[in-house]
């Protein structure tokens, strides 16, 4: 009888749930699992500079496939770089696997070199967290774990496993993968009951996030036969296309306040696929206490806190949009004829207003005449990204890579991924300078993979939210300041295409020379560090709080 050790299990494991890619940086805890990763036909291992470039670019991946990826680490130190991604992931509802190399079985609990308790550590970030204790049953737990991290909400699961428990050998047992779960359709009686409420509703609305991606088309179509307005929730615009005549705008942070105009007034809310989070409910003050509110999502525990719910479904959003359609919608449903010209006109690019080098709004109004509409867009956490929120619009599927939960230096990671996981799209990471000298690094990675991405760098020199808030407690500039580093040269010592703009003429070319040429091609946008907002600049802000 054959035997194999538990890491090559454990990979088979992987491969049998869909997962494509791993990705890591390296370590002595779990060497046969990046032994049998890299020896594996279906998948690809991605060898990564830093840690949380690992767990940034699995969570990216997953979110862009629907299919899981995986990030792992080594113990102690590993572990929490790693950490940050997860959250990412917990945050934004990824399915993820997490595989954390441990100290061998032997040592546990007696001050192990980098031993660290990590299933308690990674409890709170995690759907669940898991520690393997049995070589024989590693494939077992592997899919557990799987089917864990994609039932229901998504979201990360991970799995540590002692490097003993790795090394172990065993009799070859085939182990079928077990597919994920899901609540499935919704109740008949709620959904005519919904449905002719709906047909009542003079202004109803819904609110769609990662939750309603899945079903997309059948949204469109719901939407428009129910004559219902849709907002996306924080940086999940790709959920609904924006160029549709019923999209209403984005939930983000700051939003133009009459673009929320119909949400305050809207009879009825639905809440599909998506937790009304801080700012995706505007500090939980909408739905507004008039609205009935229903929330369709397929786990009980996303069911909002705040929000006094008139109906809780819990369902498959898709299901439960198709269920609505064949009850069929009014026979003149609503149309959103001006609070769509509202939403319209506030994404209308204004001139620049440099006084020196960039506008960020004439950035991307610069990404918007040169790159193809169905460009996948990995943004990264930053003042700069309200510009971008605003004013590059998402019409294509799967098609924006963001971060919920805020985290600077997911951008660069992100395009990787992105870059990795996709063919005959055009991916591009747009970053603050911040964030880039946080995990710019992984152009490494992308050159050595021979990837083709590309990177914008919104260079003002500071931490610019930052210096926003302290501006606007009239307290003076603290611990804001980036160094004027030479972006364009960082590029090409690793071997990547380097171009520094300050013109928007120059943009639009290095734009189209990073898209038509391939390679990766990092441009070095220098802004004007004054305009610190789509609308306000940094000096005024000051100049207002001291008077």
């Amino acid at each position: 009888m054959t035997k194999k050790n538990a890491g090559a299990a454990m990979v088979e494991a992987m491969a049998a749930h869909g997962v494509r890619r791993c990705y890591t940086v390296p370590g002595e805890s779990f060497l046969p699992l990046l032994e049998a990763a890299d020896n594996h036909d279906e998948i690809q291992l991605i060898s990564t500079r830093h840690e949380s470039g690992a767990s940034f670019m699995a969570e990216a991946d997953a979110r862009l496939t629907g299919a899981p990826a995986v990030a792992m680490a080594t113990r102690g130190p590993g572990a929490c770089n790693l950490s940050i991604g997860v959250h990412t992931a917990h945050e934004g509802s990824t399915a993820m696997l997490v595989v954390l190399g441990d100290v061998e079985t032997d040592l546990s609990y007696r001050g192990a070199f980098q031993e660290v308790d990590l299933a308690t550590m990674y409890a709170p970030i995690t759907k669940m967290a898991l520690r393997a204790t049995r070589g024989d049953r590693l494939d077992e737990l592997t899919s557990y774990a799987l089917r864990v991290a994609t039932s229901g909400c998504p979201g990360p699961v991970a799995i540590t496993v002692p490097q003993d428990v790795l090394d172990a050998e065993f009799a070859t047992i085939s182990s079928l993968p077990v597919p994920a779960t899901s609540p499935g359709a919704p109740d008949p009686e709620s959904m005519s009951a919904l449905a002719a409420r709906l047909r009542q509703a003079h202004a109803p609305v819904a609110i769609v996030g990662e939750g309603a991606v899945a079903c997309r088309d059948d949204l469109v179509g719901f939407a428009a036969e129910f004559g219902v307005g849709v907002y996306t929730g924080f940086r999940r615009q790709d959920a609904f296309p924006n160029n549709h005549p019923n999209y209403l705008g984005h939930l983000g942070l700051a939003p133009v306040p009459s673009t929320l105009a119909a949400l305050r007034s809207a009879d009825v809310v639905l809440v599909l696929g998506t937790r009304l989070t801080e700012v995706t409910s505007q500090r939980f003050t909408l739905p507004a206490p008039t609205s009935y509110v229903c929330q369709v999502d397929t786990e009980p525990a996303t069911l909002a806190a705040h929000a006094a719910l008139d109906l809780a479904v819990v369902a498959d959003v898709g299901q439960t949009v198709r269920a609505l359609r064949r009850l069929g919608g009014p026979a003149t449903p609503r149309d959103w004829d001006v609070e769509r010209s509202a939403f319209v006109a506030s994404t209308r690019p204004a001139p620049s207003r440099a006084s020196v080098g960039l506008d960020p709004v004439e950035v991307v109004a610069t990404m918007t005449a040169v790159l193809p509409r169905d460009t996948i867009v990995a943004s990264d956490a930053g003042n700069f990204a309200a510009s971008l929120h605003r004013f590059w619009t998402f019409d294509h599927p799967r098609s924006q890579l963001a971060p919920t939960n805020g985290a600077m230096g997911y951008a660069v990671p992100a395009g990787v991924a992105g870059a990795l996981a996709t063919t005959g799209r055009h991916v591009i990471s747009v970053v603050g300078d911040g964030g880039f000298l946080m995990t710019g690094q992984e152009i490494e990675t992308a050159v050595r993979e021979n990837l083709s991405l590309t990177v914008l760098v919104m260079r003002n020199g500071l931490h610019g939210t930052i210096a926003m808030h302290q501006a606007l407690r009239g307290v003076k500039p603290a611990a804001t300041a980036i160094g004027d580093v030479d972006l364009s040269q960082y590029a090409r010592a690793f071997g990547a295409r380097g171009i520094r703009v300050d013109d928007g003429g120059a943009l639009a070319d290095a734009l189209r020379l990073g898209h038509h040429e391939g390679g990766v091609t990092i441009i070095d946008a220098v802004l004007d560090p004054d305009l610190i907002t789509p609308a306000a600049r940094l000096s005024e802000l000051r100049d207002l709080r001291a008077s």
